[in-house]
């Protein structure tokens, strides 16, 4: 059999390597492009983590984001680059669901009739396509972030489009930053949200969002338990030392479902 010169065997080679590489995948590092969405979140997200929908339907660059992760193979990437994806891919999606159910009020608006969700609502509707398949933001969520990585700042950095979540990030997360950027939101949640997270020392009393009520269990099985978690993210001084011991309450705030929307 006649061979290729070594030219022609290269560019061949170079062909199906392109072939195999997933979209958004440099093949050398082993990263995904999240840059069309970093600059959409800078652009169109205030510093209080409040979103302009309008802004985000109208971008063709948030259309053409949304195709990458469709190509995407995150098997290909990476554990902290994979994560990264998925968080990116869970926040991404909730943007597009809003803006195709055009609801400017409340995402628990959507799939909802005669004042009742239908099924298992806006979180149920399978409308997240990531590597060829089809997702579900609640399948995302609970079936591969939690069960898959098993870390509980993912509840800083997921957002489901409303007040009373953690405030949407103005960057995109990324597998090199990924471990800074999950404590930096978690301070700014527990830290710089006093209607959502504060502490009393005096009363002894630790005041949280209802997160920590419904995933409780990623946080530790018992209240004590839940503080010496959050305890890690607190500066040295008193409201540490109360979270560290176990003589305290916890008290859940509401949970505002208001659109996290730019007026």
């Amino acid at each position: 059999m006649r061979r290729l010169p070594y030219s022609a065997t290269m560019h061949v080679s170079l062909v199906l390597a392109a072939l195999l590489i997933p979209a958004g995948v440099h093949a050398q590092a082993r990263v995904f492009d999240h840059s069309a969405f970093d600059r959409l979140l800078k652009a169109h997200v205030s510093p209080a983590g409040m979103v302009d929908y309008d802004a985000f339907e109208r971008a063709p660059g948030f259309t053409r984001y949304l195709g990458s992760l469709a190509r995407v193979d995150p098997r290909s990437l990476p554990e902290a680059e994979r994560l990264a994806l998925w968080i990116n891919a869970y926040n991404a999606y909730t943007i597009a669901l809003i803006n195709q159910h055009e609801e400017r009020r409340s995402i628990r608006n959507i799939n909802k009739t005669l004042g009742f969700i239908k099924g298992k609502g806006p979180w149920g509707e399978p409308l997240a396509r990531v590597g060829g398949r089809d997702y579900t933001l609640d399948q995302i969520e609970h079936e591969i972030i939690r069960k898959e990585f098993r870390e509980p700042r993912i509840h800083f950095a997921l957002v489901c489009a409303a007040v009373g979540c953690p405030p949407l990030r103005r960057e995109a997360y990324s597998g090199d930053r990924l471990d800074a950027q999950l404590d930096d939101q978690a301070r700014a949640f527990l830290l710089r949200s006093p209607a959502k997270n504060r502490l009393d020392v005096r009363a002894k009393r630790v005041y949280l969002s209802p997160i920590f009520d419904w995933y409780g269990q990623d946080f530790g099985q018992t209240d004590a338990a839940i503080g010496r978690y959050l305890a890690r993210f607190y500066p040295a001084g008193p409201m540490r030392q109360l979270l560290l011991g176990d003589d305290f309450k916890i008290v859940y705030t509401s949970y505002d479902w208001s659109l996290n929307r730019q007026e």
